[in-house]
């Protein structure tokens, strides 16, 4: 079998290990709901704190985040295939981008997904694991005080391309228009959430003590 027809198998497991709508499962087989007719909509953990509670969002959480380290690590199966290092980062960026697509557009669940912030913070920690700490310590950093899940996330997103490209001055082209293009599509699917916080409208997250 020709070279490039394992690469496109990797592609598509990447897309499919992505589909695994987790939130979906858990409240379709444990609460008897679907999580997307209740609260945002939104088939991630967010939502799946508010709807089904901590423990199950922590699961959703854990197993979206493993599903972008899983599809970074698909590409490892493959690295003999490549002559350089650039074009097995390559590789292993568009398999990580297709999980996220995964994530968005689910196979099934009938495309209807998530935002797909775990799964990229899984990406980013297989990738480029200094600049998933500092981005982490940016989304805690805004967190804590807004208690804002989204305004949290597009923080992290932002800083994300910035410390690739400015601080940590990445040569690879293709990390950097990773950066970019994924920072890019994560506000795009927070839009709605955007136009909520310029309006004072948007939910937080707040614990019970």
């Amino acid at each position: 079998m020709d070279t490039q027809i394992y690469l496109v198998f990797g592609i598509i497991a990447g897309y499919i290990l992505g589909s695994i709508p987790t939130s979906v499962w858990i409240g379709k087989f444990f609460y008897s709901i679907d999580i997307r007719n209740y609260g945002s909509g939104n088939a991630g953990a967010t939502n799946a704190m508010r709807v089904l509670g901590i423990k199950a969002a922590i699961i959703v959480l854990l197993v979206d985040f493993l599903k972008g380290i899983g599809a970074v690590a698909i590409a490892s199966a493959f690295k003999n295939f490549f002559t350089s290092n650039e074009y097995f980062i390559i590789y292993q960026l568009t398999l990580g981008i297709m999980a996220m697509l995964g994530h968005m557009f689910p196979v099934f669940a009938n495309f209807k997904g998530g935002k797909g912030v775990a799964t990229l913070s899984g990406i980013v920690l297989a990738v480029f694991p200094v600049v998933f700490l500092i981005c982490l310590g940016v989304f805690i950093s805004v967190f804590i005080p807004t208690r804002y899940v989204s305004l949290s996330s597009i923080a992290a997103a932002i800083a994300f391309p910035l410390f690739v490209i400015f601080v940590f001055k990445t040569e690879l082209m293709s990390k950097v228009i990773f950066s970019i293009l994924t920072t890019v599509i994560l506000l795009i699917t927070h839009r709605k959430n955007i136009h909520r916080l310029i309006k004072g409208m948007e939910n937080k997250i707040l614990f019970k003590t």
